[in-house]
């Protein structure tokens, strides 16, 4: 048997795993050790071992867990709570205002964990009650907060972009700072959707009525503002030392936990409680990443080892004869079927490191190429028959949210987001920019 058939013959076996319900690292590690083993014998273990050695080498991996504790910080503590509260009372007497409300708040919460999961937890327990007992609609409730989630991994501190950063041997400060620009502009144009889909038919988004906003004092009003100064002070005391060179990627991250634990001792709800939850969370969520990482990078090792990188850029490049930007959009479409199998870290080790060789070969920018990535996960999350988000919304969302409400409520704002990959691939500046003026690349 051909080598190449070997790596074909480990994807599909891969991917069949995971479509019966394995779980993933349990999948990825077992395809690795079973084809190590078969090809090199007992010293085909070296091979995951060396990848794994060099993981547990690489420090700014100690950030996933400061990410997702804060996150927890936040939810538990009910910070996130008052900046829905600043939303609801400022966006309220605007059509589709309390959606609109929600997406800033995925974008705020975005800004302080870098994760799809703690965005989506946070909407499900605090925006999606609220958003009904306003009689929105299912399908809106549903949409808006399955795509406001997951801005979490394009907006810095982006644990994915950090990961990406590890395959592609990039910069992670530039990654987080490319990944700004789109962020925002996916971020601008839910709210424009929201906004004509809600003036198009009222009845989807029913606005705060006038008895209520007369019943919130001015005081309070301008009172709640505060709230929403929390997540710039969070976010401005780990990006400035890190981007100003005055601490580490891995101290920055640190400094994010302290202002988070600081804010919410301040306000009186960093209680025993608080600790217990975001700290037993901040270890489950840190090792399943770990697991999948780790199996992952010992596929990758084996999968390497058979030259299958080589081969895949043989077969484009000279077999196929296609121009750079027509593998571009194959690489992208690829991403988006394995999405429908594979959770983002999982493609990201597996799949990415033989994509990066390639689209550092055809000469593309690695930092844009990783936006690209990014916003391709982002749309494999919510893409149907087995998109990340689609079932965390089933786990977290009320009996009447079925599959197939939620399978529909996300389809205009993958055309959403689609839309805004396309653009940043016809204009790379809008994520370009920003690093090359603040970092000077």
């Amino acid at each position: 048997m051909d080598h190449n058939t070997i790596a074909i013959l480990m994807f599909s076996s891969l991917l069949l795993m995971m479509i019966t319900g394995q779980r993933v690292f349990g999948a990825i590690g077992f395809v690795a050790v079973i084809a190590a083993l078969t090809l090199w014998g007992p010293g085909g273990t070296d091979m995951g071992f060396s990848a794994v050695m060099k993981l547990m080498k690489w420090t700014p991996l100690l950030t996933l867990p400061m990410f997702v504790f804060m996150g927890y910080v936040m939810s538990e503590s009910r910070l996130a709570e008052d900046l829905y509260r600043m939303f609801h009372v400022w966006f309220g007497p605007l059509p589709g205002g309390l959606a609109i409300g929600t997406i800033l708040l995925m974008v705020l919460i975005s800004a302080m964990n870098g994760l799809s999961v703690a965005g989506m937890a946070i909407g499900a327990t605090i925006a999606l009650p609220e958003l009904m007992r306003r009689n929105y609609d299912k399908l809106m409730i549903s949409g808006v907060i399955q795509a406001g989630s997951s801005l979490g991994i394009l907006i810095p501190p982006s644990v994915v972009l950090v990961l990406f950063a590890l395959i592609a041997r990039q910069p992670v400060s530039n990654l987080w700072l490319a990944g700004v620009g789109p962020g925002l502009l996916m971020a601008v144009m839910f709210i424009l959707y929201i906004m004509l889909r809600t003036w198009l038919n009222p009845k989807l988004a029913p606005r705060m009525s006038q008895e209520e906003r007369a019943s919130i004092p001015r005081a309070e009003k301008y009172k709640l503002l505060r709230a929403g100064l929390l997540p710039i002070f969070i976010f401005a005391a780990m990006m400035v030392p890190f981007l100003n060179g005055w601490a580490s990627l891995t101290e920055a991250s640190v400094v994010g936990v302290a202002a988070t634990v600081l804010v919410a001792v301040l306000k009186g709800r960093f209680s025993k409680h608080v600790f217990e939850v975001a700290t037993k969370q901040t270890l489950h969520i840190t090792v399943m990443f770990m697991l999948i990482i780790t199996a992952a990078l010992s596929f990758g090792a084996v999968f390497d080892g058979l030259g299958a990188g080589r081969a895949i850029q043989n077969f484009f490049t000279s077999d196929l004869g296609l121009a750079p930007w027509q593998i571009l959009v194959l690489m992208q479409l690829s991403f988006l079927f394995m999405g429908m199998f594979l959770d983002d870290t999982a493609m990201l080790v597996i799949v990415a490191p033989v994509f990066v060789s390639l689209a550092k070969a055809l000469g593309f920018d690695l930092i844009w190429y990783g936006v690209l990535y990014t916003i391709t996960c982002q749309i494999a999350y919510l893409t149907p028959p087995f998109g990340y988000n689609l079932f965390l919304m089933k786990a977290l969302a009320p009996p009447e949210f079925t599959l197939p409400v939620i399978y529909r409520s996300v389809l205009p704002f993958v055309l959403v987001m689609v839309f805004t990959l396309v653009m940043i691939m016809v204009f790379p500046e809008i994520a370009l920019w920003l690093p090359q003026t603040v970092l000077g690349r």
